[in-house]
């Protein structure tokens, strides 16, 4: 297969994956309860409900329209930011699903509890929704990544040769290793609370989220100190270089990590602030507190990756792409 097929190929399977989410949302904005159980939370919040269906949609939607500027010609006149700030969006979005829901089917066939959410009596969706649109966002994030990398190869790839100790000293390098202590330091408080609650603890969870909780629950949680872990990892190493990895691999990790990071902790920020008619439901003022600092943390992380990048660009213009 050539490389313009496998690019095509890819763009199909990104765009198809978008279609079962994208069909349910406006299924639910037209009035539909398919996939939604009576008694659903759903169903409490219409107006709610419809602007995040809608604002749903539209987020699907850019992912069809990354694809299509990933494998287009002219999309690669599109200036870097304007692709490079949705892009890192889309990672930090699927990254966790595409690593947390896996793990938490392979946890529950191993025997992991799944009865935490039924208990509550208020059911949620189907269990079938669950599948169908995870496994959309699977294929979405694993041909939208691959497509990303193909395109940031031809016309970035000169940013990430060699390797970290060969790069060259920096006259902002002790500004950098200041910010990125400061940024890994601040990622110890949503780090430890979820590294906590993953392990079992119930300090500063709702009383609604600690009754809830099941194996799932305790895998998300696990999968959240990993990307805040990973981005840690990525701007330690682009700070200090003193290591032999490629320069991909800390470039990967402050990617993948601040996105996910950021992302999540903004996706939870705007949850909590939706409220709730339950007082057990409500957030904890702990809760909104870890992703507020979640989302900084993400934010400062991919802002030092991107400033790095900035330099190294300056370092090698003139090199060939």
């Amino acid at each position: 297969m050539t490389l313009l097929a496998a690019r095509t190929a890819l763009r199909t399977v990104a765009i198809v994956a978008c279609l079962p989410y994208i069909t349910l949302k406006v299924a639910w904005l037209a009035g539909s309860h398919i996939g939604i159980p009576d008694g659903s939370a759903l169903l409490d919040h219409r107006a709610l409900m419809a602007v995040a269906n809608g604002g749903s949609v539209l987020m699907d939607g850019a992912v069809v329209v990354l694809a299509l500027l990933l494998t287009r010609p002219w999309g690669l006149r599109v200036p870097a930011w304007l692709l490079a700030l949705p892009m890192w969006v889309a990672t930090g979005l699927l990254l966790p699903i595409m690593t947390g829901y896996p793990a938490q089917l392979l946890v529950l066939a191993l025997g992991g509890d799944d009865g935490g959410a039924k208990d509550t009596g208020r059911p949620f969706l189907h269990e079938w929704v669950f599948g169908v649109v995870y496994g959309g966002f699977i294929l979405q994030g694993l041909s939208l990544g691959a497509l990303f990398v193909l395109y940031a190869r031809d016309r970035w790839g000169h940013l990430w040769r060699g390797t970290l100790g060969a790069l060259p000293d920096s006259p902002t390098a002790p500004a950098l290793r200041a910010a990125a202590v400061a940024a890994s330091l601040l990622a110890l408080a949503p780090g430890t609370m979820h590294l906590l609650w993953a392990a079992g603890s119930t300090a500063g969870l709702s009383a609604d989220r600690a009754a809830g909780r099941d194996s799932g629950f305790h895998v998300l949680e696990a999968v959240y100190v990993f990307w805040i872990a990973a981005a840690a990892a990525g701007v330690l190493l682009l700070a200090f270089r003193r290591s032999a990895l490629p320069l991909q691999v800390p470039l990967a990790l402050a990617w993948g990590g601040s996105g996910a990071t950021a992302c999540w902790g903004g996706w939870l920020s705007i949850a909590s602030l939706a409220g709730a008619d339950d007082a057990a439901q409500q957030p904890t003022a702990a809760m909104v507190l870890i992703y507020a600092v979640q989302m900084l943390v993400g934010t400062l992380m991919v802002t030092l990756g991107a400033y790095f990048l900035t330099e190294r660009a300056a370092g090698t213009r003139g090199a060939p792409a």
